[in-house]
């Protein structure tokens, strides 16, 4: 399984690519912006892509999902309860920046789902409510991709519609923290981590 990092948009969010090396079979993981970038990256590394999967719903991990669907016919993926965020401006946070036109969701995610490209690609669904109801992570073999949940010696904000501080300490504790020192976190924003050394150095963990 092949990982590539595209730090996109003005807030810089880290949209990653993730594809099977033999079958080119790959995911999208939140195309916040610069779809015209993606795309060319796309291109670049002769990429299938089967889904895009959004982490959660605010403006910075959707902007570019309308651009990527259409271009790619990739089904669009969402946990249930940030669905509503993509096409509301108010809970996507993108009502006073330029609203965003996002895709209807072609897929649903729930807590246990799988995402499968190719041979290699095999990505759990972890539902991590607290930065927004909806918030899910990705987990694969030896890493997970956190989205906006846990961050190197961060955790995400709590101050949005609909977040709460203390489900996303339970959802990072109860579903983060449980894995293996050596797990691999790839987070929404920022440099990659580990499992281990978020449990030692993290202040708010």
């Amino acid at each position: 399984m092949i990982v590539k990092c595209l730090e996109v948009g003005m807030y810089m969010a880290n949209c990653y690519l993730v594809w099977c090396e033999e079958t080119k079979e790959a995911v999208v993981i939140d195309p916040g912006g610069e779809g015209k970038r993606i795309l060319a990256e796309i291109a670049k590394e002769q990429l299938h892509v089967l889904y895009i999967v959004d982490t959660h719903g605010h403006m910075d991990h959707i902007g570019a999902n309308a651009e990527i669907h259409s271009a790619t016919g990739a089904k669009l993926m969402i946990h249930e309860q940030d669905a509503s965020m993509l096409n509301n401006s108010s809970m996507n946070l993108s009502a006073f920046t330029g609203e965003i036109q996002g895709s209807r969701p072609d897929i649903l995610l729930h807590e246990g789902d799988e995402i499968s490209c190719g041979k290699e690609v095999r990505l759990k669904v972890l539902h991590t409510p607290g930065h927004s109801p909806g918030g899910i992570c990705l987990q694969g073999d030896g890493l997970i991709f956190t989205g906006d949940s846990l961050f190197a010696e961060s955790i995400g904000r709590t101050d949005f519609p609909g977040g709460s501080y203390q489900d996303l300490i339970d959802s990072i504790k109860n579903k983060i923290m449980v894995l293996d020192d050596a797990y691999v976190v790839y987070p929404g924003h920022g440099p990659a981590t580990t499992v281990g050394y978020e449990r030692k150095h993290n202040p708010f963990l």
